[in-house]
């Protein structure tokens, strides 16, 4: 594929932003965030919001959304990002659900302040079309269906010919729709949130990586910004710190755009309501159609480098620009013949038991949001409130959810950290060819692997 961009960080940026200027120097501060991805512009946002007094300082190593925040799918879903299961059994079910109620109501905030602060996102809120296609899968949506329902979230269970109604895919056995999502250009969504918290007095200083962050300090080459609260929102990039090497995985996913799509052509395929669109499988995908009329697709590829390294500005093997076009290709034959424009991919982050927290030690400073698991969307609203309100001792519904305070404990050293998870992920691959051999159920490699590596189903 000659003619496909790779990397230059994500299809979502148009092009690269002009850098904020770095850190000038030492600096004072009542709040310094470390990191400006969602989690640390929505902290800002709303503790500028609820104290316009505060001085708040925002230290970023590229620039706002260089990271998961400017790479991902686009899903602004209420997908919670853990085990509900295990959290209910330390908390209490009725946490939990209301955990999950405020991540549903979390996808309207967002909505509602990109309204309100004149970020043009692309929000389009027509909810998620989940599909099966073959028997294991749809036994695996049939249960997610009685899953979901459990959790009060609102599923409408389809034939294959009402999936057609939304969007004419191939091979398609069952499927569900829920409304608690909206596609959106997460890119212009960053950059929005970036001048929305400058509008408010926050100063973000970019080309400035922390390296190292403690009591009362956040620490970088080009000087120290003092502050009695520090808050940590470096996500997949958490283990290049020192001391957290080991605290979240940096997980890999990659995507890749295609052309803009002709109008008759999208007659053919529908996607009429801009649903985001999944799939059941273990090696599933991620899709929307995008604000400029492409198809953005994306799954797991490589799913993690040796010692936790990282990607360059988002260059992927061309392997995975192959692997994904046949994802693409064998749920929608229809564009075939549309070239494929951008490959890219980002880090996520994972803690050990796949359940995302928030927190702050009051006697310390320090406050940390994140290990999203790939549903950090929205969830990075709810953070971001979450810690405006443990900075500001406010004690809210919110700060009783049963993510508040979680702590997890760490992956084990390398190289067990890296055959894990790549074992993990060709288990899913072998799993997935086993049931596409006509299985009726799960494949036991999947069950086995998702026991050992503790994974929510």
């Amino acid at each position: 594929m000659p003619n496909t961009v790779n990397g230059q960080v994500s299809h979502w940026f148009d092009q690269l932003p002009t850098p904020r200027p770095p850190l000038p120097g030492d600096r004072d501060a009542d709040v310094c965030i470390v990191g400006a991805g969602y989690t640390g512009l929505w902290t800002a946002y709303y503790l500028a919001q609820a104290d316009p007094s505060l001085r708040i300082t925002v230290l970023e190593a590229r620039f706002a959304g260089f990271g998961a925040s400017g790479r991902n799918g686009g899903w602004l879903s209420g997908l919670a990002p853990g085990d509900r299961h295990r959290l209910a059994r330390q908390h209490g079910r009725d946490r939990v659900l209301a955990w999950q109620q405020a991540l549903n109501e979390a996808v309207d905030e967002v909505i509602e302040v990109a309204r309100r602060e004149g970020i043009d996102a692309g929000a389009v809120k027509g909810g998620t079309l989940e599909i099966a296609r073959n028997a294991a899968q749809a036994a695996r949506l049939a249960d997610a269906i009685a899953e979901e329902r459990a959790w009060g979230n609102d599923v409408t269970e389809l034939t294959k010919e009402q999936a057609a109604e939304h969007i004419r895919f191939d091979g398609v056995v069952s499927a569900y729709h829920t409304p608690h999502c909206a596609r959106i250009q997460p890119a212009r969504l960053a950059r929005g949130l970036a001048e929305a918290v400058e509008r408010r007095s926050v100063t973000i200083y970019e080309n400035t990586p922390a390296t190292e962050i403690a009591p009362g300090r956040a620490v970088t080459a080009l000087g120290t910004v003092r502050a009695p609260i520090i808050l940590r929102a470096t996500e997949g990039f958490t283990p290049a710190l020192p001391s957290l090497r080991r605290t979240w995985l940096p997980m890999n996913s990659s995507m890749i755009a295609t052309d803009p799509i002709p109008a008759a052509l999208w007659d053919e395929i529908g996607w009429q309501g801009c649903e985001t669109v999944g799939d059941s499988a273990h090696g599933f995908f991620y899709a929307q159609r995008t604000v400029d009329d492409r198809i953005a697709i994306g799954g797991r590829s490589v799913p993690y480098r040796f010692a936790s390294r990282t990607d360059v500005d988002g260059q992927v093997p061309a392997r995975t620009i192959r692997l994904l076009t046949d994802v693409l290709h064998s749920i929608l034959p229809q564009v075939r013949e549309v070239p494929i424009a951008h490959g890219w991919c980002g880090v996520l982050a994972v803690p050990r038991d796949w359940q995302a927290s928030v927190g702050l030690d009051r006697a310390s400073g320090l406050g940390w949001a994140g290990g999203y698991v790939g549903h950090g969307v929205t969830a990075t609203n709810l953070a971001g409130r979450t810690l405006a309100d443990l900075v500001l001792r406010r004690d809210t519904s919110i700060t009783e959810l049963p993510w508040v305070g979680h702590r997890s404990r760490n992956w084990e050293p390398e190289p067990l950290r890296w055959l894990g998870v790549r074992g993990l992920y060709v288990a899913y691959k072998l799993a997935d060819r086993h049931e596409a051999g006509g299985r009726s159920r799960t494949s036991p490699i999947a069950r086995v692997a998702d026991v050992i590596t503790r994974k929510p189903h």
